[in-house]
């Protein structure tokens, strides 16, 4: 994995047009965590505090070795905040992630 990323998402559960919860793996040093469950609250938090998270897919019998996306990106819209893959999205969308 060439470039360094703190976390991969790999899918999402919205609600509303707004993520709910989100299955990422985590960067643990050299390695990444088993998936875990981060809320919308989380995310965002992490984002802020400049984490950097993409979405991808977990390349299967290989541990922590990932096919990696567009990164994830915090969005400011008339006062609301926007986790987005695309620079003019209007709501919630990480782009190629599946639905959980």
């Amino acid at each position: 994995m060439a470039k360094k990323v703190d976390g991969v998402i790999t899918a999402v559960h919205y609600k509303n047009g707004q993520i709910v919860s989100v299955r990422a793996y985590e960067r643990r040093g050299a390695t990444f965590s088993d998936h875990i469950l981060l809320d919308r609250k989380s995310l965002l938090e992490r984002l802020k505090n400049g984490k950097k998270f993409v979405v991808g897919e977990r390349k299967e019998l290989l541990a922590s070795t990932f096919e990696l996306g567009k990164p994830v990106q915090v969005l400011n819209r008339d006062g609301k905040e926007i986790i987005s893959t695309r620079d003019g999205a209007d709501r919630d969308e990480l782009e190629q992630v599946p639905v959980f």
